[in-house]
């Protein structure tokens, strides 16, 4: 996408909100357009049509994180929501991907990782915070470890390199950049990894870059 990304805070704690809203604003491409306090009342916001971007805590009192991401998805199906919690529980992350959210970020987190994920969500991509890797992955290094399924293909050089950047959330112009090749060449080397490896997804792609460490130095 061009220009700033919109966004608005849903929290019922009015100094969080504040917080975040110092923090997001410190970076030149985020625009906070409105802060409100539960998910009912930023269901009822007309400036819901001019966002790009919904970042809203789980745990509210009346309408909580996981209903409010379920109906403003059912308003507004392009809407990118970004679920902000402390809750490092795969439930949660669970309950909060089958609503609809394009993302999940720890408060504990660093404002680094917000800002990674913020700007994921509004490009489109889906982004779990890299904290609850080990919860995702767990069933895929089991199945490795005991030798289920048919087992991945080999992947080239190349393609790992590619999947790798794609786990740290760049895009693909940013990966081409990077790579000195054309977005049409990272495109393909993607594709053909994930279905060497029978990846489905980005979670899929996530859980195998946490089970090959890819994912230790975010």
């Amino acid at each position: 996408m061009t220009g700033r990304v919109r966004i608005l805070l849903v929290d019922d704690h009015e100094t969080v909100r504040q917080g975040l809203r110092l923090l997001i604003e410190s970076e030149p491409d985020f625009e906070v357009v409105g802060e409100v306090s539960d998910g009912a009342e930023a269901m009822n916001r007309p400036v819901l049509e001019g966002l790009d971007v919904v970042v809203i805590d789980v745990s509210m009192p009346g309408t909580n994180g996981v209903i409010a991401t379920r109906r403003l998805k059912e308003r507004r199906p392009d809407l990118a929501i970004l679920s902000l919690t402390r809750h490092a529980d795969q439930t949660y992350l669970a309950e909060l991907l089958r609503a609809g959210a394009s993302g999940y970020v720890l408060k504990q987190s660093s404002q680094l990782e917000l800002f990674r994920a913020i700007r994921a969500v509004a490009a489109g991509q889906q982004y779990i915070d890299p904290a609850l890797m080990h919860h995702l992955a767990a069933p895929f290094v089991s199945r490795v470890r005991h030798g289920g399924g048919n087992g991945p293909r080999a992947i080239t050089g190349r393609e790992a390199a590619v999947l790798r950047l794609v786990s740290h959330g760049y895009s693909n112009k940013e990966i081409a950049a990077r790579l000195d090749v054309s977005v049409k060449t990272v495109e393909v080397h993607k594709a053909n990894a994930m279905r060497k490896l029978c990846l489905d997804g980005r979670i899929g792609l996530l859980k195998y870059a946490t089970q090959q460490g890819w994912l230790a130095d975010l």
